[in-house]
């Protein structure tokens, strides 16, 4: 029984290598104490149950840790422009993504509004290589 477990340790291994979830990482870590615990015992009854409730009682664990760390989202140097005045090149209107200059440079953007060529537009944030912008307001 102690191979079965390590095949059901690997392929949970592999799951979790394939998400991000950290779901199976619970089951990896239940089911290497499951494969110890099956050096010493044969009846499966037992090999399961310890599998199982193990893996149940380390998944609240995790969300515990998740509470404690703190994701920093960091901002970059180009998430400067974002609040930043920039000029429309290019008709932007609902359907069709037009071009603004801010910063000395060209950006793909597009807006709620249908907004022309030479006005001034402010700066929401930056959506990949695109920018979200909307009218100046004085």
């Amino acid at each position: 029984m102690f191979y079965t477990w390590f095949a059901i340790v690997v392929i949970l291994g592999l799951l979790e290598v394939l998400t991000t979830n950290l779901v199976s990482i619970w089951f990896v870590i239940s089911g290497i104490i499951t494969m110890i615990i099956s050096l010493f015992t044969d009846n499966i009854c037992i090999q399961i149950i310890v599998f199982v409730v193990v893996g149940i009682i380390l998944m609240p664990i995790s969300r515990k840790l998740y509470k404690k760390i703190k994701v920093v989202n960091e901002r970059t140097n180009i998430d400067r422009i974002v609040g930043m005045k920039g000029i429309v090149t290019m008709d932007i209107t609902r359907d069709n993504i037009g071009e603004v200059k801010v910063d000395g440079k060209r950006w793909s953007a597009y807006s709620d509004m249908d907004i022309s060529k030479g006005e001034s537009v402010k700066i929401l944030s930056i959506n990949s290589v695109k920018i979200k912008v909307e009218k100046w307001e004085d």
